[in-house]
Order: C-alpha cells, then sequence, then structure tokens
C-alpha cells in the first residue's frame, strides 16, 4: 500500500475558469494526470490530494470535478485549499457521509494507514497579502484544526502520524512555525506536495 500526494488540480469540469490560459502545462492537465495516475496507483495505495481540488464555489458546482476524483485509481483523501469554496470546514461531516467509501475529506479528523494516522488541514502562511493579524488569525485557527486532527488519533491509539498541509508550513522569512512546532511535538512526518 503506497501513499501519494499531489494538489492544486484546479478542476473546471462545471466552471469557466480553465487553467488552460496559465501555459500549455496546463492544457488537458486533467488528462495527463489520470494517465498518469492509472499508470502509478493501485486500488490498495492512498492517494492524498492537498487542496484546491475545484473552481466550484458550490458543492453542486463541483459535482463533475469530485466526480473525476472519485474515479481516479486508489483510496482518496482530500484536504482543504484556499480556493475549495465548497468546502465549508463545519461540514465536513456530512461531506463524509456523502462520499462514504469514495472520498475522505480530512479536517478535525485522521485517516488510517497501517499504522500511521494521516492528519493535516490547509494551514496558513503570512505571504505579506493580508496584515499581519488577520494571517496570525488564520494561523491560529488552522493550529487547533491541525491539533483537534492529531489529538483524534491519538485517542484511538496511534503513536505515529503523517502530516500534511495545502500551504507551506512556514513563510519565506520562517524557519519554524506552529505547524512545524506541531509536528516537532507530535513526532510526525511533514508531507508537502510540489506546487
Amino acid at each position: 500500500m503506497a501513499l501519494y500526494a499531489i494538489g492544486d488540480l484546479h478542476l473546471s469540469f462545471q466552471s469557466d475558469k480553465s487553467m488552460d490560459h496559465f501555459g500549455k502545462v496546463w492544457r488537458n492537465h486533467e488528462r495527463q494526470l489520470e494517465k498518469n495516475c492509472d499508470r502509478m496507483i493501485s486500488e490498495e495505495d492512498v492517494l492524498v490530494l492537498v487542496g484546491d481540488h475545484s473552481w466550484g464555489r458550490k458543492l453542486s458546482e463541483c459535482e463533475k470535478d469530485l466526480e473525476y476524483i472519485q474515479n481516479l485509481p486508489g483510496k482518496k483523501v482530500l484536504i482543504r485549499g484556499n480556493h475549495d469554496m465548497f468546502w465549508d470546514a463545519k461540514k465536513t461531516e456530512r461531506l463524509n457521509e456523502k462520499f462514504a467509501g469514495k472520498l475522505f475529506f480530512l479536517q478535525n479528523n485522521y485517516y488510517p494507514y497501517g499504522d500511521y494516522a494521516l492528519v493535516g488541514t490547509k494551514g496558513y502562511c503570512y505571504e505579506g497579502f493580508d496584515s499581519e493579524e488577520h494571517a496570525a488569525m488564520l494561523v491560529e485557527r488552522e493550529a487547533k484544526r491541525l491539533k483537534a486532527s492529531f489529538e483524534a488519533s491519538r485517542c484511538d491509539g496511534y503513536t505515529k502520524f503523517i502530516m500534511f498541509l495545502h500551504y507551506p508550513p512556514t513563510s519565506m522569512w520562517e524557519r519554524t512555525s506552529r505547524f512545524t512546532f506541531m509536528a516537532e511535538v507530535f513526532s510526525s512526518r511533514i508531507m508537502r506536495a510540489r506546487r
């Protein structure tokens, strides 16, 4: 059972916001991803999608995008990204009920992976686009969500963790953050898909 991670699919099967205008590398990117996943990933493997799944702003606007993800091989675990407007963090449990056995939405919970618990959250790092106060509030909120993920898995007996974030764990000016500190406290491995 192998573990794979990728992020920022920005699917737009029901949206006019195509990624094609970002250059030829994005043209038909969903077909290339599907081809590579079919070649590499088996049904027993786990594929973690670390955010920005769809341009759809409501669940009804990203049904085809989520169906595309469901049809990729392996067990799919999704983490919220900053563009995933369809996913209200407070409704994660409802999403997990609706997509049970097809997709797992990772927020304030965990996903079992052998002896490990997969934990994660969107995260946040200050990029200079908003006030430092607002950024600090977002970091605090996401740190609480990540801690809930760690604690839920630890309550169920897990002692080994693999941590996923949508954002990098630190900004370009930081060497450590609330997220790196939490990873050290829980002795987890930090996994971050390359953009």
